[in-house]
């Protein structure tokens, strides 16, 4: 374990190697959290136990706005300055002592602890949740920003009885006191980053599977979702069970929890223990073929061996935690759903690598400023010809070994790779030149392992090349509509359809869409503009496809291609919501309100419904729908714009972004101008701050 803790002197220095800068070694932290929802405070104390291991004169936490009330060192007052980034414990301490530092505090955190829903007294889904990755744990518990401390944590949360806590670790016990507040209480047994402590606080129940090892695997979420508990967590235990087995290594924790909260600003975090993850994904049956979990499931899990038992040191080595995570994500859902499934979605991310390449966007793995697409998917690929190179065994072996070797500690590449050599009895001097230091992706390399491992793939980019070189469309599609005829890959008909769609002849679209192969058919229903009439009827036939996407696009195109059937088709799909962001029921609205005289009584509860999703209280993605159709077609009401200027403070940046770049848009109007100036007095001071800056 090390952390960067030196005298206040040289708090600042780079010029010391990080070795000789270790001076102290944390070992427990013990906290204790009563947390103040609506008024956005955690008043906690925490107890670090820490050994002195050379001579220095003060050490530091990291504290971002962070009011201590005491700090006591082995039982007594100490001296300490607070920056309001780091607290700084001023005394000599001696090399060799065990010491005990205890900190009380209050704070109210600006990042990293999000409230979600107690500012609205009508909301029935109030949470508390936190994300440290990149947001810093620091800002709620004084902690350490530098991952490579690793600390055993335990964590004792109050709040109210109501509600369920869920934290890292093993919960041990959970007192209710008399005035309706519980105490739990979570212990972790092995050391973990401080980054990778979490807690949500929501209205839980939850299902509790267990590994073929023993493992409680524990499911959580909303009462009200509980018939999305099974597509949502399709296939978890098969996961766990698969990973433990392909890693080769016994999940290194007490348990495992996957929680679910609303607003999250990702997909899925790893915190140790404790997966937290979007509510989004909390899917029906129905939602499962187009936007299911299992990916995510997979490599959030995955993350708990790499990235949670070993850890990256910097952000030079990240390819050490997200390449990983992507490729056993992969690998799980070759062993669910089979081989094509496995080497199809490698062509897919081969392909936007080689367009990155092409535009000039190609990154190194060792460039921590990287992107998402080179860290997770050019790091997969980086995996998979290391695994092709050194063979299956060496490979699983050196695996093993590097876990082993490393585990709760912080490591490098070259670590990583050392071991790979000794496993293997291989120099990868090349392979880490090519893979992992050139910025471009080696497309060429790509593609051959595909064809050797696909034949469906090898067929594929064979047609490319016929299709290619520039035959006469005639020929063209003989070749299309033969390679579509002669194989049976799903796969493989889905990439001819989503390239060569515009070539089909009407016999060969009648042929897909007769199919009854949900992904073929949606494919063609994608790439299609035109309706040819004498295929409308094939066409209306998408309406009743078990995908929301389907049904979202099907009644978009149908109703602008056939105007005298929009009523029919509103009738059909009216009771249709679709995913968590109600994708099909907001579209519908919206062509509800444009077509004339349907309905015409209930138009004005249409067009309250459509406008009461800008609210707070529903998900980003809903709420950036709804102010697109309505800005798109009847404009935004006065209320409308009081959530436009709540959503341009939102804590998700993407969400953020939407909501300032409309308000741009809006303020371009002289009469939206004058409404917002007209609604300034009825926002609150950050919401008018924001708006007054953009009108000057």
């Amino acid at each position: 374990m090390r952390y960067l803790f030196l005298s206040f002197i040289c708090l600042f220095s780079i010029s010391l190697s990080a070795q000789e800068q270790k001076s102290v070694d944390f070992i427990s932290g013990t906290a204790s959290l009563s947390i103040l929802p609506k008024e956005k405070k955690i008043i906690g104390t925490v107890t670090y136990a820490f050994e002195v291991l050379k001579d220095v004169d003060s050490i530091f936490l990291d504290a971002k706005n962070i009011k201590f009330t005491t700090i006591n060192l082995n039982g007594k007052k100490v001296k300490y300055v607070n920056d309001e980034k780091h607290v700084i414990i001023k005394k000599r301490f001696k090399k060799g002592k065990s010491q005990i530092l205890n900190l009380s505090y209050e704070t109210q955190p600006k990042q990293t602890v999000y409230f979600i829903g107690w500012e609205d007294d009508t909301s029935t889904n109030n949470q508390v949740w936190t994300q440290g990755q990149g947001k810093y744990t620091s800002h709620w518990l004084p902690s350490f920003d530098d991952m490579n401390e690793k600390v055993v944590f335990d964590l004792t949360i109050s709040f109210d009885s109501a509600y369920e806590v869920v934290a890292n670790g093993k919960l041990i016990d959970s007192k209710k006191d008399k005035d309706n507040t519980t105490t739990w209480y979570y212990d972790m047994d092995k050391p973990m980053s401080s980054y990778l402590l979490a807690f949500s606080i929501a209205n839980y129940d939850k299902n509790v599977l267990k590994s073929a090892t023993g493992i409680p695997l524990e499911l959580y979420y909303y009462p009200e979702d509980e018939a999305k508990v099974e597509p949502t967590y399709r296939y978890t235990k098969e996961i766990f069970d698969f990973l433990e087995g392909e890693i080769g290594v016994d999940f290194p924790w007490q348990n495992y929890k996957q929680v679910p909260v609303k607003d999250f600003l990702y997909a899925g975090m790893e915190n140790t223990t404790t997966t937290i993850f979007s509510d989004a994904y909390m899917i029906d049956s129905t939602a499962f073929i187009d936007k299911n979990y299992v990916n995510i499931n997979a490599h959030e899990l995955a993350h708990q061996w790499f990235g949670d038992l070993v850890t990256e040191v910097d952000g030079h080595h990240h390819w050490l935690q997200e390449g990983f995570a992507t490729y056993y994500a992969l690998l799980s859902e070759k062993e669910l759903f089979g081989d094509e499934e496995f080497y199809w979605k490698l062509f897919d991310t081969a392909e936007m690598l080689h367009k990155s390449t092409i535009d000039g966007k190609g990154e190194s793995l060792k460039d921590p400023k990287a992107s998402s697409l080179t860290f997770y998917e050019k790091g997969a690929w980086a995996l998979v010809f290391l695994r092709n190179e050194i063979g299956a065994k060496a490979f699983k072996k050196g695996i093993q070994n590097y876990l082993e070797k490393y585990k709760f500690k912080n490591v490098t590449i070259k670590e990583f790779l050392q071991e790979m050599e000794t496993a293997s009895g291989t120099s990868l001097v090349s392979f880490e030149t090519v893979w992992l230091e050139e910025k471009e992706f080696s497309n060429e390399a790509a593609l051959t392992y595909l064809k050797e491992n696909s034949s469906s793939i090898a067929d594929f980019i064979k047609l490319q090349y016929a299709v290619n070189a520039l035959l006469p469309q005639k020929e063209q599609l003989a070749l299309i509509e033969n390679a579509y005829a002669t194989s049976t890959s799903i796969a493989f008909k889905k990439r001819i359809v989503l390239n060569y769609s515009e070539l089909f002849s009407e016999d060969l679209i009648e042929e897909i869409l007769a199919s009854n192969v949900l992904e073929l058919r949606q494919a063609l229903l994608l790439k299609t503009v035109q309706i040819p009439l004498g295929l409308q009827a094939n066409f209306e036939s998408l309406l009743e496809d078990q995908s929301y996407v389907t049904v979202e696009n099907a009644l978009y195109r149908l109703f602008l291609n056939f105007p005298d059937n929009r009523k029919a088709y509103l009738d059909q799909t009216k009771d249709i919501v679709g995913f968590s962001d109600k994708n099909v029921r907001l579209l519908w609205l919206t062509l509800a309100l444009v077509t004339e005289d349907y309905n015409s009584l209930k138009t004005k509860e249409y067009f309250d419904e459509l406008g009461s999703y800008t609210n707070a209280k529903y998900d980003p993605k809903t709420r950036e729908t709804a102010f697109q159709y309505l800005f798109q077609t009847f404009g935004l009401t006065d209320i409308n714009l009081e959530d436009l200027a709540d959503a341009s403070m939102h804590h998700s940046w993407q969400f953020k972004k939407f909501a300032r770049a409309l308000c741009d848009e809006l303020l371009k109007d002289e009469a939206y101008k004058n409404r917002i100036i007209a609604l300034l007095p009825k926002l609150n001071e950050k919401e008018k701050l924001y708006l007054t800056s953009k009108l000057e």
